[in-house]
């Protein structure tokens, strides 16, 4: 699934492609893309786009804005449709040539534009990408589950945040309502970074540890943003990956920790699976047992859906 680094990544090679310029027509290629009935989907049609957000993991396009007397947007205006894009695991988004055509089961919609189309596919037989198309500011912020942005945080904040109820880390990192646009990629590599176990409980880290982590939060999803944002900038992102050989423990099962030269070691849980280093992590402890098992099952949504479905009361 994109998270922080890759929606980031995507915002900085749309803006200076299609802020600005009028989207002619979405043609959606499939009929469980759309989630929502008011406003229809021909409302944004020749409406232009006025900004580009991150809501979690979600893009938010916002477009037109009040109209004038004479039928013209008023340049000055505030978006007031917001069309809202959840990619999930397997959806992704390229850049086209104009009009370009759909083809296959693959291709989900176009959204046109005067000088290319911005095409959205996803990969495999589930259909998990959504898009929703709501009206003001009050409708897109009903898509924030609340979780904390960790770059506007202290670490006071951070750790009040994420101990307010009891979880493992793996599911606190990756829990909408306590962190903003963080999964199961980057909460490998923020654990392996602060060197801390995945099924460590957070009302039972020590203070040195919090800072670790909150430390490693911050570094890690910069550092990715940063890189991701410097290939955006160069060419459109078409192959975004959430496996990718720089990473220092996701998706890397079997080979070599970069710290200490290990064998990368993976929990296996429902739909998802996470990766760690046993000897930085778990001080040397391998985690598979049924006791784990038992843990998971309390501590974890089955599936990622019922994870991001997940709203801060």
């Amino acid at each position: 699934m994109p998270e922080l680094p890759d929606i980031n990544a995507y915002i900085a090679a749309l803006e200076p492609r299609i802020v600005g310029q009028p989207l002619e027509r979405i043609r959606p290629n499939n009929a469980f893309l759309l989630r929502t009935v008011q406003p229809p989907l021909h409302a944004v049609e020749g409406r232009t786009v006025r900004e580009l957000r991150r809501i979690g993991k979600r893009i938010a396009i916002g477009l037109g804005g009040r109209k004038s007397d004479h039928n013209q947007e008023d340049p000055d205006a505030t978006p007031d449709l917001w069309l809202i894009l959840h990619l999930m695991i397997a959806g992704r988004l390229h850049w086209r040539p104009p009009q370009s055509k759909l083809s296959g089961r693959q291709s989900l919609a176009a959204f046109d534009f005067p000088q290319a189309s911005l095409v959205l596919t996803e990969a495999g037989s589930k259909r998990r990408t959504s898009l929703h198309l709501v009206e003001g500011e009050a409708s897109l912020a009903s898509f924030d589950a609340g979780g904390l942005d960790v770059f506007s945080a202290d670490l006071a904040t951070f750790r009040a945040t994420l101990t307010a109820e009891n979880h493992t880390l793996k599911r606190a990192l990756t829990d909408p309502r306590l962190l903003s646009g963080v999964g199961n990629a980057y909460s490998d590599e923020i654990l392996h970074a602060a060197q801390l176990s995945p099924i460590a409980l957070t009302q039972k880290l020590r203070p040195a540890d919090w800072e670790r982590l909150f430390a490693a939060a911050r570094e890690t999803l910069k550092r990715w943003s940063d890189l991701l944002i410097h290939e955006a900038q160069r060419s459109f992102p078409e192959k975004v990956t959430a496996f990718r050989p720089e990473m220092a423990v996701h998706g890397r099962f079997g080979q070599s920790c970069p710290r200490c030269a290990d064998a990368i070691q993976r929990i296996r849980y429902a739909d998802k699976e996470t990766n760690y280093c046993a000897r930085c992590q778990t001080a040397g402890k391998v985690l598979a047992d049924r006791g784990l098992s038992r843990l998971l099952g309390k501590d974890w949504p089955r599936t990622l859906e019922e994870l991001e479905a997940l709203k801060r009361r």
